[in-house]
């Protein structure tokens, strides 16, 4: 049964796995802590980026001789195998953890079978502790690695009673500056931004991550179908981070870089593009989460696709009574199909309310 310090170290541990975001794609976050034999801190660390050295390896050199006859804490099952490193059960084998508690199993071929290495070698290996909390903080790559698509989460701002926008189509600004430097965060956590046409020529936004320090910019992706929206000169074009402009097969690109375009099929029903190949295509690049900051048209797409993994929406303390919903069609024409949502947070962000919630699981 896990302790109270088997508890506060692995809640350290997802907390520092928490700092690799958007950084390390396409390898999970990941935190660890390290206790030497008579339970005191001896070295902690996280995964910085694709190709350095895991958390694992960091909190060992932090903890050198002390980490032997102590015990490892990890958000994710050591790995056990070698690629661009070693192998950290291994590692861990060789530094003498008598124990090591891991929250979550790997779930990749290639990676898993850590926890039974360390077992053959003699060491306690004990997996499931908060499990739930670091799945949630590493939500992004379990859902590339099992589903085999980016994770999805679709940002939203609005007033109390849900209008993105006025009647005359002004928008700026409904939510509070905290509100705006808050996105930008998000847009530092994933791996790419993506938004529709109305939004590209609505706002002409350039959509990188500003005011957060060490951002890696996020790919910039614009699903533009008939490729009339996004015009040379456009901000999205410039030399901030990459851009990809998503459109129909037959569509006219010559206004166009051609190193942006991206061709997708059209979607089977309704306009627009298939957004699982759409999905499909960024996962292929690397792209293990999209932050969905299009408009209420694409976002009805998305949710009508049942790709949306996670809602975050910033409520301004406003009344509109007019003007366009934060949602357009979803596909959804009555009330026994509405897609539920458990409510995860509530935050006040500067005047506004930031509510984060993901789909129900069937049967809640």
């Amino acid at each position: 049964m896990a302790t109270a310090a088997d508890i506060t170290a692995m809640r350290r541990a997802i907390t520092l796995a928490a700092r690799g975001l958007g950084s390390t794609s396409p390898n999970p976050v990941v935190g660890c802590v390290i206790l030497d034999a008579s339970g005191r801190p001896a070295g902690e660390g996280f995964h910085l980026r694709a190709g350095s050295p895991h958390a694992e390896i960091h909190a060992l050199r932090e903890a050198g001789g002390r980490a032997r006859g102590g015990t490892a804490y990890v958000t994710l099952e050591p790995c056990d195998h070698t690629g661009r490193t070693g192998p950290c059960a291994q590692a861990l084998i060789e530094a003498g953890v008598v124990r090591v508690v891991y929250a979550v199993a790997d779930p990749t071929p290639q990676a898993a079978g850590g926890g039974a290495t360390l077992r053959a070698a003699g060491i306690a290996a004990e997996p499931g502790l908060l499990a739930d909390e670091a799945e949630a903080g590493n939500a992004a790559w379990l859902t590339s690695v099992r589903e085999g698509r980016p994770y999805v989460l679709w940002k939203y701002a609005a007033t109390l009673d849900g209008r993105i926008a006025a009647a005359d189509a002004t928008s700026r600004w409904i939510t509070s500056p905290e509100s705006r430097a808050d996105v930008h965060r998000l847009r530092a956590e994933a791996d790419a931004v993506v938004i529709g046409s109305g939004t590209a020529r609505a706002d002409d936004p350039q959509l990188g991550a500003r005011g957060v320090e060490g951002a890696v910019q996020p790919l910039r992706v614009v699903v533009d179908t008939d490729a009339t929206a996004v015009r040379p000169g456009a901000r999205v074009l410039d030399d901030t981070a990459p851009t990809l402009i998503a459109v129909a097969p037959d569509a006219d690109t010559a206004r166009l870089p051609a190193e942006a375009v991206l061709r997708l099929p059209r979607a089977a029903t309704g306009p627009g593009l298939d957004l699982h190949a759409l999905l499909a295509a960024l996962h292929g690049r690397g792209v293990r989460s999209v932050l969905l900051e299009g408009g209420p048209t694409l976002a009805g797409a998305f949710v009508a696709a049942g790709t949306v993994d996670k809602v975050v929406g910033y409520l301004a303390p406003a009344l509109l009574g007019a003007g366009p919903a934060a949602l357009a069609d979803a596909g959804i024409s009555t009330i026994s199909q509405a897609l539920r949502l458990d409510v995860t947070e509530t935050v006040r962000i500067g005047p506004d309310l930031r509510v984060t919630a993901v789909p129900a699981r069937k049967g809640n």
